[in-house]
C-alpha cells in the first residue's frame, strides 16, 4: 500500500536517528538542562533572528497548544481561534480540558482576518455586561491552516498589529510550519514571525523527529513561569537531552529547510497531476497538504492501493479526501498513486 495520510506516519530521519545512536549511552543532566538542549535553544533563536527570547522543547502538539495557552490566558479568559481552527475542531476539548473557553470566529479558507478580530473585540468590550463574559485573553492561530492555506505577511501584520493594540498575546500553531516556510509561494519567513507573534513554535513531530514541539518565547515576560507550568501539564521529558538532540540536529547544516523542499516538490507533483486528469481541488493549498474532491467510485478505486484520509462526511456522490506528502515520501510512490489515477 501506498500512504499518504499525515506527515508523522515514519519513525524519523536518518540524520536523527544516527545522531541519537552515536550519544546513547551518554549520561547527561535531565529535563532540558544538558548542552544539546542549550544548543538547539542557542540555534534556533539565531535562525529566528533573536538577541533574546526562549525555547522550551515539548513531546507533542496539542500538549503543547493547551500548555501554552493555559499558560498565557488567566482563569476568566479564552482563546480566540476561526472555527475551522485545530484547537477547536481535531483536539478533543484539549484547551477547554484546562479552564479555557475557544472563542471562535468565522474563517476565510481557514484563516482568521483582522477585520473580523478587529470587530468582535470592539463589539465585546462595547457590551456594558462584558465582565459577565469570558473575556477574549489571546489570539491562536496556524500556519499552515487546518485546510493546508497560508496566511501572508500582510495578513500577519495585520493580525499582529491588532492583537498588540489591544495587548492580547498572538500564538502561532506551527505543527506544520516546516511546509509552510517551504511552500513556493509563500512571502512569510521564520523571522517575519518571530517578529510578528509573541509565541509560536517549531513542529518536529511532523518534520522529521520521533516527537517534539519546540516552543519560541518571543516576549519571554508572558510565560515568566513555564517551565513548572510544563511539568504540571505532565509535559517535561526527564530524558530532555533527546528533544535537544533532534532539534539540534534539524537546525544543523540545513536540513530542516532542506526536507521541507522535498515534501513541497513531491507535494506539487501529486497537484499538477491531480488537476491535469480533471480532479476538482478542494481546497486550494500550496503547502504539503493536498485536498481534492474524488467521485465515490474513484475513491474506493484508489483505497485499493493507498491510504488517504476522507475529509469529513462522504457523500452521495462525490467526496473531499487529503492527502500529505511529508520529509521522506518517495517520488517513486508518488508516481504509483499517479499512475493508479488512470
Amino acid at each position: 500500500m501506498l500512504h499518504f495520510d499525515t506527515d508523522y506516519m515514519r519513525g524519523a530521519h536518518p540524520e536523527i536517528i544516527n545522531r541519537l545512536a552515536v550519544t546513547n549511552l551518554e549520561q547527561t543532566v535531565g529535563y532540558g538542562q544538558d548542552d544539546y538542549t542549550r544548543r538547539a535553544e542557542q540555534r534556533i533563536l539565531e535562525a529566528c533572528g533573536l538577541d533574546e527570547g526562549r525555547v522550551h522543547f515539548l513531546v507533542g502538539g496539542t500538549q503543547t497548544n493547551s500548555t501554552v495557552i493555559d499558560g498565557l490566558l488567566r482563569p476568566h479568559e479564552g482563546v480566540v481561534a476561526a472555527e475551522t481552527g485545530h484547537i477547536n475542531i481535531h483536539e478533543s476539548g484539549a484547551v477547554e480540558a484546562t479552564g479555557h473557553k475557544v472563542l471562535v470566529l468565522p474563517s476565510k479558507n481557514g484563516k482568521l482576518d483582522a477585520c473580523t478580530l478587529e470587530k468582535y473585540l470592539t463589539d465585546f468590550y462595547a457590551d456594558a455586561t462584558y465582565e459577565h463574559m469570558v473575556a477574549p485573553g489571546m489570539v491562536y492561530i496556524s500556519h499552515p491552516t487546518e485546510l493546508g492555506t497560508l496566511y501572508s505577511l500582510a495578513e500577519l501584520q495585520a493580525l499582529s498589529k491588532v492583537c498588540r493594540e489591544r495587548n492580547i498575546p498572538l500564538f502561532m500553531d506551527g505543527a506544520r510550519l516546516l511546509y509552510g516556510l517551504a511552500a513556493e509561494d509563500t512571502d512569510v519567513t521564520l523571522r517575519d514571525i518571530a517578529r510578528l507573534c509573541d509565541v509560536f513554535y517549531i513542529g518536529g513531530t511532523k518534520a522529521g523527529t520521533l516527537f517534539g514541539e519546540a516552543v519560541v518565547v518571543t516576549r519571554p515576560h508572558l510565560l515568566p513561569h513555564f517551565f513548572p507550568l510544563i511539568k504540571q501539564h505532565g509535559a517535561l521529558l526527564a530524558k530532555g537531552r533527546l528533544l535537544g538532540i533532534q532539534f539540534e540536529t534539524l537546525f544543523e547544516n540545513g536540513l530542516y529547510a532542506e526536507i521541507g523542499k522535498h515534501a513541497i516538490r513531491m507535494a506539487m507533483k501529486l497537484k499538477r497531476a491531480f488537476v491535469a486528469k480533471g480532479y476538482r481541488l478542494y481546497v486550494d493549498s500550496s503547502t504539503n497538504q493536498q485536498f481534492f474532491v474524488l467521485p465515490n467510485a474513484d475513491l474506493d478505486r484508489l483505497q485499493q492501493v493507498a491510504t488517504f484520509e476522507v475529509w469529513g462526511i462522504r457523500g452521495e456522490t462525490e467526496t473531499p479526501v487529503r492527502f500529505v506528502t511529508d520529509w521522506g515520501t518517495r517520488e517513486e510512490d508518488v508516481d504509483a498513486l499517479i499512475a493508479a489515477l488512470e
